[in-house]
């Protein structure tokens, strides 16, 4: 007997004289509803520390349990309700059938814990007949009460009805693909679950679709909008629906010029045509590690160069790092900027808080080595030059390429801590789940090496996507980052020619045409390695796939936009810059801690930015010429993945809260912005084509040639991230 049906006997026998005269009763003239139920869902508990997050199967005791007659998600007066006991279960009888509400508020329980955020949950009229059928109480006397477990995924399922106009079974089986879960499963009580990849992936879901339903309580409570249309709109922030899994290529140092229409990258432009594009997508910064954190935390921080992670400026010993450092570490220090962020906020953790998961996906690393430093040059490990026949690529147009004899030794630097957006972040290296989401990628020209090394530790998997990709353990925001040969940014490789010491060079790991070809190729296969997995192939699920590079190539005119930082100066008219904080006062004030600020959020160049998602009904072929960043990428996931709310621009981290209103209403703390002559452009937005391009308005480009500034509308607005 489960924990539910236990519960359930316990409040029918209370109940038995006034069911009975209720049946007695001939003159009711609508359909009455008797549902015997328990609220459930999860408790979760953040990491903190060192110590990992914690999900527990939990119920809701002193939640008010209505019969939602007019179905509009709402308690109202006249509607019958109850309220759950202490362990979450609850008996309602109603004269008038329909779906049942959970409306659990801040003097509610869960689990015996404090509710720090109202929420509605929902159970749909086909939920409560499947409950009436199942029920098989021989003691409820007629008519039969359904017997039900009202849950956050209950509540999805009510919300995927509305939103695609299906029926509950259809919408139960949606959602129950896209979690690998059985259908009869899927709405059961999680503590009544095994222990297993069932119960895990109903306790994950859980989390975050409270955390969703609790923010919709919230747009709802401000009169923003209805329960209903909240509960849509907690899925879709600013337009950008919610992903299950994105999947992030990130590539080197090429401007959109390099990429776009370029013989040596036909599979990447392949891909730009068949799917969706950005076409004015701006760098944050140059070189590869302030782009890498404009990616991770939507700002640079003043960094400008590539100096190591533990690198601070002289007596800043506020935002040292942990200490001891790992063994070789020993870097040169170019930069009195801060290299370390002890205390910013970043996607990483932010992900982590809201219970979903993250992944560093890095290809050619040493097998074995720490992941807080660069890849070493290793002498054992050898491989064959990549050959090119004449003929077969632009590449080797007329004379074969490369030498089949030649022996490729390891170089140093094919894994670079500049290029893992989680290195400069002291909260993410000391966070419990740093290790075991910095993870390998194969494919490789040293994977064979690698892998029949006798240096190699046993069981070292080189290839944890591939692997990840075949069991569903990806992250749901992934960075994917090929080698310094595969990304285009090009590294010096050198061998030796067999049975002779002749000495010769790679043949396609430069940054010129070979490397950019070499680079096409790899993408190519990590698309088709994601696209051949089960992850994708489930369109149940919503996966995301893109195609960016870190930086462009820096231009004449603009080379940033979209919450950057104009000045040169270390102030203007007497003002500090600093990214602005709202004080426990309300009051707003310049973080003036970050040494030379100032010098960061330059930009440097627009660059390729490609979408493909796995949605058959998604539109296709959709180019967004609006100016966006890495800033806008960043406010983009944060969207994406609900970790703040567009109704209040303080909630996204660092510069993506950088928006036009937001400016305008902080103008006097933001002298960097006091003359700006295009406040669209200044302004940081989500990637949503929402914004039309006025027929008058000439953009601001990072480029002179082809295809040059966007001068009014795209050919349509849609929104590039849509799902159908």
């Amino acid at each position: 007997m489960s924990n539910f049906v236990r519960r359930s006997l316990i409040v029918i026998a209370a109940a038995s004289v006034f069911l009975a005269a209720y049946v007695s009763s001939s003159a009711q003239r609508t359909v009455p509803m008797t549902v015997l139920g328990v609220v459930a869902g999860t408790y979760f508990t953040p990491p903190a520390g060192s110590t990992p997050s914690e999900t527990i199967a939990s119920h809701y005791s002193g939640a008010r349990v209505c019969a939602d007659t007019n179905n509009n998600a709402v308690c109202d007066f006249g509607e019958a309700s109850t309220t759950t006991d202490a362990s979450g279960a609850f008996l309602l009888h109603s004269q008038v059938a329909g779906p049942v509400i959970v409306e659990i508020s801040t003097d509610s329980l869960n689990g015996g814990n404090a509710v720090a955020q109202r929420l509605v949950l929902r159970a749909a009229s086909g939920q409560i007949a499947e409950g009436q059928a199942n029920a098989g109480h021989a003691k409820v006397p007629t008519p039969a009460a359904s017997s039900i477990t009202i849950t956050p995924l209950s509540t999805e399922v009510v919300r995927m009805m509305e939103d695609d106009d299906i029926d509950f079974q259809t919408a139960k089986w949606r959602l129950s693909t896209r979690l690998n879960v059985p259908m009869d499963a899927l709405l059961d009580d999680p503590g009544d679950a095994n222990d297993g990849p069932i119960k895990t992936a109903v306790l994950t879901e859980s989390v975050i679709l409270t955390n969703r339903f609790g923010f919709a309580a919230r747009i709802a409570d401000r009169g923003d909008a209805t329960m209903k249309a909240a509960q849509q709109a907690a899925m879709n922030l600013e337009s950008i629906p919610r992903y299950d899994n994105i999947f992030i290529i990130m590539l080197e140092n090429k401007a959109t010029t390099s990429i776009k229409n370029s013989a040596f990258a036909p599979k990447i432009n392949a891909y730009l045509n068949a799917n969706n594009q950005f076409s004015s997508y701006f760098a944050t910064g140059n070189p590869s590690e302030p782009n890498r954190d404009g990616v991770g935390a939507a700002d640079d921080f003043g960094v400008t160069d590539d100096s190591a992670w533990n690198c601070v400026p002289a007596g800043d010993t506020a935002d040292l790092p942990e200490d001891p450092l790992p063994a070789g570490l020993n870097p040169t220090c170019t930069n009195a900027a801060n290299h370390n962020f002890k205390n910013k906020p970043n996607l990483f953790n932010a992900m982590t808080k809201n219970g979903m998961t993250w992944r560093i996906y890095s290809e050619s690393m040493n097998a074995g080595r720490d992941w807080r430093l660069n890849g070493a040059s290793d002498p054992t490990l050898v491989a064959q030059d990549h050959v090119y026949l004449a003929g077969t690529s632009p590449i080797s147009t007329s004379t074969t390429l490369g030498n089949p004899n030649l022996m490729l030794t390891f170089p140093s630097g094919l894994y670079a801590t500049k290029h893992n957006a989680t290195i400069s972040f002291q909260n993410v290296r000391s966070a419990p789940e740093f290790l075991s989401s910095n993870r390998t990628m194969g494919g490789g020209q040293w994977d064979d090496a690698i892998r029949n090394s006798p240096n190699t530790p046993a069981g070292w998997d080189l290839d944890q996507l591939g692997t990840d990709l075949a069991s569903g353990d990806v992250g749901n925001l992934n960075f994917l980052e090929p080698d310094q040969s595969d990304d285009m940014h090009g590294v010096t490789v050198t061998g030796k020619i067999a049975g002779t010491t002749t000495t010769g060079t790679a043949s396609d790991c430069s940054s010129g045409s070979t490397g950019i070809y070499r680079g096409d190729n790899y993408t190519d296969y990590l698309i088709k390695k994601i696209q051949s997995s089960p992850i994708w192939t489930n369109t149940q699920k919503r996966v995301a796939i893109v195609i960016m590079f870190d930086e462009g190539t820096a231009t004449t005119g603009f080379n940033s936009c979209c919450g950057w930082n104009p000045s040169a100066g270390s102030s203007i008219a007497g003002k500090s810059l600093g990214v602005l904080v709202k004080n426990p006062d309300g009051s707003v004030s310049i973080d003036t801690s970050i040494a030379r600020y100032n010098q960061g959020n330059k930009g440097h160049g627009t660059s390729i930015f490609g979408l493909l998602t796995n949605q058959p009904s998604a539109p296709k072929g959709v180019v967004d010429s609006d100016a966006y960043s890495h800033i806008s990428f960043v406010r983009t996931l944060q969207d994406m993945f609900q970790l703040a709310d567009p109704g209040d621009d303080w909630t996204y981290m660092n510069r993506s809260k950088y928006t036009q209103k937001f400016i305008a209403a902080n103008i006097l703390n933001l002298p960097e912005y006091a003359l700006s002559a295009d406040p669209h452009f200044d302004a940081v937005r989500p990637m949503n084509h929402a914004f039309q391009i006025p027929s008058g308005y000439v953009q601001k480009s990072g480029f002179v040639t082809p295809p040059g500034a966007q001068v009014g509308p795209d050919a349509n607005q849609v929104n590039p991230w849509a799902l159908k």
